[in-house]
């Protein structure tokens, strides 16, 4: 043993008569007789050598005589035995322990994966999670900011941008004769979810019928002031 229990008053009450240097060879003696956990030399003289008090002889066999048994092998002490005894039990059962707590935790495992009668079947109703958007390149005839316009124009409308998307508006440029910039522009410019050629065509001949009609009205003005004035030089 390498440590043991010391009590205190239970010492002083048996030793309180050893003179100090006895007091020593005891303390030596049950600190030779825990650490090797086996009798002392037969010899006293030999035992005070290997406590480091050869000197000391005399006083080493008086403890000896009065604290330990003599016995073939050596001296040996009744109450340091049966501490040794119970030091020696308790690992044994924390050794035990410890193996039956690791062997419970081993079958754990090994049953913890087998399958069980209340597991969910997985039916076909299952839905498959929903893969999410890829991000769209910006397509290399559109300049970036007219690009990260339009983006941010479809995230306000909570609309998608994907390659479809992307392909159509190209093809209604395409009706226009217009490059996919342009077109991507305007759409930013309108501030629609969506847009068609045919809304831009539509729009454009309407504000073309409106400029030649404000055109005729001033011809027509004009020419109505001028008879007057021709009408008024032949009177």
């Amino acid at each position: 043993m390498h440590y043991y229990q010391f009590n205190i008053g239970d010492y002083a009450s048996h030793t309180r008569h050893l003179s100090i240097i006895e007091d020593i060879a005891y303390r030596r003696l049950l600190d030779l007789y825990y650490l090797h956990e086996r009798p002392l030399g037969d010899c006293s003289t030999n035992v005070a050598r290997l406590i480091g008090m050869s000197e000391y002889s005399q006083e080493v066999e008086t403890v000896l005589v009065e604290f330990f048994e003599h016995i073939d092998g050596g001296f040996i002490n009744s109450r340091a035995d049966k501490e040794i005894q119970h030091y020696h039990s308790k690992i044994e059962q924390a050794s035990k322990a410890g193996k039956a707590s690791a062997e419970r935790r081993l079958n754990t495992r090994s049953t913890g994966v087998q399958p069980t009668n209340n597991q969910e079947p997985i039916t076909i109703n299952h839905k498959p999670k929903k893969e999410k958007a890829t991000v769209v390149a910006c397509p290399p005839d559109v300049g970036e900011q007219v690009w990260q316009d339009w983006l941010s124009l479809r995230k306000a409308k909570n609309a998608s941008v994907t390659e479809t998307v992307v392909k159509g508006a190209r093809s209604e440029a395409n009706k226009l004769g217009w490059p996919l910039e342009k077109f991507l522009a305007e759409w930013c410019t309108r501030g629609s979810q969506g847009l068609k050629a045919e809304w831009v065509k539509d729009q454009s001949m309407s504000r073309t019928g409106q400029t030649n009609q404000t055109v005729m009205s001033g011809l027509t003005r004009g020419l109505i002031g001028g008879g007057s004035h021709v009408k008024l030089l032949g009177s």
